[in-house]
């Protein structure tokens, strides 16, 4: 690193948990980030702040005046653009020195397979189940870590899944795939803040595994109700007849 890296994450270096090894470690990560919206902006931007080296975005949609109560990497001028190009220029302002790749498509089949392989994390921060299980399929035959995060109304959770450690549960062992699309933000609204909490604690997560430090929350569900203010933490284990991790 040189001296104006140095700089800008000293406030992290100092942290023993940290210090320069573990800067180096973020510096050269790659993580993949599915979603540019109300949870992937804040991941993004508090992950390119950190400094994580490489990150690849994927979002099939552009920005509409309602995503601007919570997607918080666009902005007004940014109406009619590229999710994916808003959340890349956004990254530039705040940290030259991250890499972006932005693609707008949904990332399914071959492509997700190949994406999951290269990242050493990946964020989903989508709005539906059906990328979700897709997402979390891919992640288990990879090895690859999730941090899988959700928000609706006032409500928000988020959980870790590292797939080969620690007999880590996956995504299906903690919801059924029924094939119907469940309630989303489009349909019952959310709060704007509880998507930047949500997102926030995704991309802590994700510097935790990259750095490997702390205790990820792999087995447990953070669940917030920002109504009441309150925290609750429920845990789960990996079920063996879960018809997508079971057998390993």
């Amino acid at each position: 690193m040189n001296d104006q890296q140095l700089l800008r994450y000293s406030r992290q270096i100092m942290l023993p948990q940290i210090d320069i090894a573990g800067q180096q470690k973020i510096t050269q990560a790659s993580v993949l980030i599915i979603g540019a919206g109300g949870l992937g902006c804040p991941a993004a931007m508090y992950l390119a702040a950190a400094g994580i080296g490489h990150i690849t975005l994927y979002d099939h949609d552009v920005v509409d005046l309602s995503n601007l109560q919570r997607q918080i990497a666009h902005h007004t001028g940014d109406i009619g653009t590229d999710k994916v190009i808003s959340t890349q220029n956004t990254i530039k302002n705040l940290n030259p020195d991250v890499s972006v790749s932005a693609h707008k498509q949904k990332l399914a089949g071959e492509l997700l397979e190949e994406e999951v392989q290269k990242a050493e994390v990946v964020l989903d921060c989508s709005d539906n189940f059906g990328t979700r299980f897709a997402v979390n399929r891919a992640c288990v035959r990879n090895r690859t870590a999730l941090v899988s995060g959700a928000a609706i109304r006032f409500e928000g959770q988020v959980t870790v899944f590292t797939p080969g450690r620690n007999d880590s549960p996956c995504y299906n062992c903690l919801y059924a795939e029924s094939g119907e699309e469940m309630q989303n933000c489009a349909t019952n609204g959310v709060i704007a803040p509880i998507t930047g909490i949500i997102g926030s604690i995704q991309a802590l997560e994700a510097i935790k595994l990259l750095v490997g430090i702390g205790a990820v929350l792999t087995g447990r569900l953070l669940l917030l109700d920002g109504l009441t203010m309150e925290w609750n933490s429920m845990q789960f284990k990996k079920n063996p007849a879960c018809p997508t991790c079971g057998g390993q």
